[in-house]
């Protein structure tokens, strides 16, 4: 049997169960067209970048819709102690090597213990394996007893029949996909804004010139890229990807995922590394970080979106169709900062 044929016959298989999502995301008519953004301005980007700026005012501010500006209909400068906020840790036991989720876990609960325990929001730590995800059932602020319950998981080998190849990467990818929505669906029954902090160099992308998709598979993975930017923009929730390989993962390899940032417009443009872990992270506003191997100093790095940020409001646009693709940026009138949000949202008909 040809390449190309065992990967048809493979995605196949894929799509029905992958697509779950977009099956049961329909355009809701008379839903509010408000769309609420959390917008963090720091100085620079990435590892290098400033602590969060708390001081500007409504007028620094210009919201861009395609490239147009938009009217800001609710404005709000927030400090983390004084809002509502939610940590999840994740462990990715699935997508990682057994070699190194033991420094995964080692590094999380450094950060648990860092500051005598002392964690700034509410955390839950959650593990994901062949088995799907676990999650303790309660938040704490106490990150020595947090850590104590990370060193209980148990942890091992993965036990799926078809570990390797593509058929391994299929079965990853449907745990990893199912998990990302069971915690988003979960989030959005908690208060406030929710941070998930994924430790993992991610779950293959499964793309590329022998992975093509006919018209009705682009249309279903069209459908679960729609289906996890509303679903994660309504949860109030942003995703941060923390790669705990870092320096060590070839360049090309670790980059890849940057192929498939850009908003998606209709189905005739889908791949399957659209779903990717670090492309959902920055597509929610958050960060991915892969050029270090210091996964506890990240992980905080992470949280320092919440000390300070911006909740800006607008109206949708109506669209003449179903989920049309809007890019949004916001531009700042203040010279050598950057304001972070999410990458887009997907209008309605009214």
């Amino acid at each position: 049997m040809s390449t190309k044929m065992r990967v048809c016959l493979f995605l196949a298989a894929l799509l029905p169960a992958l697509c779950t999502a977009s099956a049961q995301q329909t355009p809701e008519t008379g839903k509010s067209r408000s769309i609420h953004l959390n917008v963090v301005v720091r100085s620079g980007s990435g590892t290098k970048a400033g602590p969060p700026v708390a001081d500007l005012q409504q007028q620094d501010f210009t919201l861009i819709d395609n490239k147009l500006p938009r009217p800001i209909t609710a404005f709000k400068a927030v400090r983390g102690s004084d809002a509502p906020t939610r940590v999840i840790l994740l462990i990715d036991a699935l997508n990682t090597r057994f070699t190194t989720v033991a420094y995964e876990r080692d590094e999380a609960q450094k950060f648990l213990r860092s500051n005598g325990g002392h964690l700034t929001h509410p955390t839950a730590v959650a593990v994901l394996t062949d088995k799907g995800v676990q999650m303790q059932p309660a938040f704490s602020r106490d990150g020595n007893a947090l850590a104590d319950a990370l060193g209980h998981y148990e942890i091992g080998l993965r036990e799926l029949t078809r570990s390797t190849g593509i058929y391994g990467a299929n079965d990853r990818l449907q745990i990893s996909t199912l998990a990302v929505r069971q915690l988003t669906n979960y989030a959005a029954t908690l208060p406030g804004r929710k941070a998930l902090l994924w430790i993992s160099p991610g779950w293959a992308l499964l793309s590329g010139p022998r992975i093509e998709l006919n018209a009705k598979q682009q249309q279903g993975v069209f459908g679960d890229v729609v289906a996890y930017s509303t679903e994660m923009r309504e949860a109030n929730l942003t995703l941060y990807n923390i790669n705990p390989i870092g320096a060590s993962e070839g360049l090309l390899r670790s980059n890849y995922y940057q192929t498939f940032l850009k908003g998606i417009s209709k189905p005739s443009q889908v791949d399957l590394g659209d779903l990717g872990l670090q492309v959902l992270a920055i597509q929610s506003g958050g960060l991915t970080f892969e050029s270090s191997s210091d996964t506890a100093g990240l992980l905080k790095q992470s949280l320092e979106d919440l000390d300070a940020w911006y909740e800006i409001d607008f109206d949708a646009v109506v669209s003449e169709k179903p989920n049309e693709y809007h890019h949004i940026e916001i531009k700042l009138d203040k010279p050598g900062l950057i304001a972070r949000t999410r990458d887009g949202y997907y209008a309605q008909p009214r």
